[in-house]
């Protein structure tokens, strides 16, 4: 019978992922010309005209594939405060939940490589701080632009991970770069978890999408005022065991073995 299950629901999966990818590039080109007058206003204005412009695409695109968000606060959010938010990272589909989740200034962090990609690699380039995660000299700089990002009042979107979480747990381990950057300029950190993400989009496979539900869990916030380079180990288990603990609470999705 799930194998019966399995070789009709394969077909469907195909053509609604096929859907969901024509319709993501068909929104992306229509915003693509008011992206490109935003880009003349500068790397502040103009770039938080773009995170305003990937949040009507975020806002018409998941709909349109049925993929229905469920905002979940396990405390106040105050959005006019510049925070770190740092997030579990396991599908393509993280992208553009962001600026579903983040409703607020945000430049989140990703890897360089996506912003060769034709007309979607110049709104990410002018949309989000990149990093050459094999390059010292570039993660060096990226530091900087964050660093000076939230010195502006506008907050910053870090995966502690990296990359996706291949592991039959909850997360991966955590990079240090948000706790650094936490602790150098005294700014909360504020973990969202995407709880749903790999059932929406396996990473495994970009034609396995299902709609349905997208819970995004947001967490207290975690202060580290006076805290110092030395206490960025504690900073950092403490904010992994809080979210993988929210993870398993939530029942959040994660590939099994």
């Amino acid at each position: 019978m799930n194998r019966f299950l399995h070789l009709i629901l394969q077909p469907l999966k195909f053509i609604y992922s096929l859907y969901a990818f024509i319709s993501f590039v068909a929104i992306m080109l229509l915003i693509f010309p008011f992206v490109i007058g935003a880009s003349f206003f500068g790397r502040i204005k103009g770039g938080n005209m773009i995170i305003g412009l990937c949040r009507v695409w975020a806002d018409l695109w998941f709909p349109l594939i049925l993929v229905f968000h469920k905002f979940i606060y396990e405390a106040p959010h105050d959005r006019s405060r510049a925070y770190i938010f740092v997030g579990n990272h396991i599908s393509y589909i993280d992208a553009a939940i962001i600026p579903k989740a983040i409703r607020q200034p945000v430049r989140p962090l990703g890897k360089i490589e996506m912003s060769t990609v034709p007309i979607f690699g110049f709104i990410y380039r002018n949309g989000i701080v990149t990093v050459d995660r094999g390059s010292a000299t570039h993660r060096a700089n990226s530091v900087r632009i964050l660093k000076s990002v939230i010195l502006k009042g506008i907050s910053i979107f870090v995966f502690p991970e990296g990359t996706f979480n291949m592991k039959a747990q909850p997360l991966k381990e955590f990079y240090d770069g948000a706790f650094r950057i936490a602790i150098e300029t005294q700014t909360p950190i504020k973990p969202v978890l995407f709880l749903d993400a790999y059932r929406r989009m396996p990473y495994e496979s970009l034609f396995s999408m299902t709609p349905g539900i997208s819970r995004i869990l947001y967490l207290k916030e975690i202060p580290v005022k006076g805290y110092t380079l030395e206490d960025m180990a504690r900073l950092k288990a403490e904010v992994y065991a809080i979210m993988e603990k929210k993870m398993i609470e939530y029942k959040g999705g994660y590939k099994k073995q």
